[in-house]
């Protein structure tokens, strides 16, 4: 009998690694990943952007949000058993040569247009997604807490970019911050971080083709 509670909690050990296993709360946010900025990493709750959970990143586009996250796409898509990385109607086509140059992986890259909430949505509980980032306007908080808990149920890392208006509006999201130009790149101010730092960190981005 011992020997069969041994190995069925072996076999649990291995069903609960699968990628399409909703474990809860706690063990979805216990894993992070470094943003390859030593002191936005030094803020944030434990040393990294959530393996798994909502993000919102309040910005005007263009002012450097996706070199903040190049470290992380670059470390997501380059795992052994990558899944996608989702990109929901961005407002403008991803520069292929740029994201190699920073080490993505372009195949593992996904362009996805159409009904925007919906298509994040999907991608984030899917499963089958490392990361999925969206660019959007007008959300509604309940329509954000289904964001935050689809992708805990896939166990992804979601990007919503917003307006920096949006900061005034409630959210459910696990990390909240918005961005501004600075001198070398962005002024970074945590609006809502779980268990970190508020308080803003001016931080120096690398140009996008270097």
């Amino acid at each position: 009998m011992a020997a069969d509670r041994a190995t069925r909690s072996v076999e649990l050990a291995r069903l609960l690694e699968h990628p399409t296993i909703w474990r809860g709360i706690s063990a979805a946010h216990s894993e992070v990943l470094p943003s390859g900025f030593d002191a936005l990493d030094a803020c944030l709750p434990g040393g990294g952007w959530p393996r798994s959970g909502l993000i919102e990143i309040l910005c005007h586009f263009g002012i450097g949000e996706l070199t903040l996250l190049l470290p992380a796409l670059a470390k997501l898509t380059q795992l052994p058993l990558a899944r996608w990385c989702v990109w929901t109607a961005p407002p403008l086509e991803p520069f292929a040569p740029a994201l190699a140059a920073h080490g993505v992986v372009l195949d593992r890259v996904l362009v996805v247009r159409g009904e925007v909430l919906w298509a994040f949505e999907q991608a984030l509980g899917s499963g089958a997604c490392e990361i999925a980032m969206a660019w959007m306007g007008q959300v509604r908080a309940r329509a954000i807490r289904r964001l935050q808990l689809a992708a805990e149920r896939g166990r992804a890392l979601g990007v919503l970019f917003r307006s920096r208006q949006a900061a005034r509006e409630s959210s459910h999201a696990l990390l909240r911050m918005s961005l501004e130009p600075a001198a070398h790149g962005v002024r970074v101010t945590l609006l809502k971080s779980r268990g970190g730092r508020r308080g803003s960190i001016e931080l120096t981005l690398p140009a996008i083709g270097s």
